[in-house]
């Protein structure tokens, strides 16, 4: 399975320069419906909470020192090293820099990539950013109430979404039901 998504990853940057316009074009389409955190907070300040802003002191403090490389400097593990991969209890996962749930045990699915995956998010719960690190633009994720990163997403998941929220298994904190 590993070399399976390694020439999946590999066939993605051989046809970059045909693809981009195309791939542009579908992120276009679906930023129209995202919104950025600072709306999510406005209008579901309620819900979420206030939105938690710490010093980058008071996050190395709070954080361990993987979870501070992924959730404060956009980091990504090592895939297959997370146990969450493998967990298959009814619960929750939230965000391990603020504790706000992201997804159901019921949106999760194994997507073969080594990371936990999860088809769908808690809405609201999370906003997305365009970057450009790898050049081709992905859709990044993060926790809407302390803007900590968590992964990319991808239109490859399962049904009903087709999304596949690609999650650094040490960004998370499971909370069984």
């Amino acid at each position: 399975m590993k070399k399976r998504a390694f020439l999946k990853v590999l066939a993605g940057v051989v046809v970059v320069p045909a693809a981009t316009l195309g791939y542009q074009s579908i992120l276009a389409g679906s930023r129209k419906e995202q919104m950025t955190t600072s709306e999510m907070n406005s209008s579901n300040s309620n819900e979420l909470g206030d939105t938690i802003e710490l010093t980058e002191a008071e996050w190395k403090a709070k954080l361990t020192p993987a979870q501070y490389r992924v959730l404060r400097k956009d980091g990504t593990e090592r895939p297959f090293s997370s146990p969450l991969n493998d967990e298959k209890r009814t619960g929750t996962y939230a965000c391990a820099g603020c504790d706000l749930p992201l997804f159901t045990s019921e949106a999760k699915f194994d997507s073969g990539t080594g990371w936990p995956s999860f088809f769908q998010a808690i809405e609201k719960h999370v906003g997305t950013s365009t970057d450009y690190k790898l050049i081709l633009p992905r859709t990044e994720y993060h926790c809407a109430r302390c803007g900590g990163h968590h992964g990319h997403v991808f239109k490859d998941g399962p049904q009903p979404t087709g999304l596949r929220y690609c999650n650094n298994g040490v960004a998370l904190n499971f909370i069984p039901a």
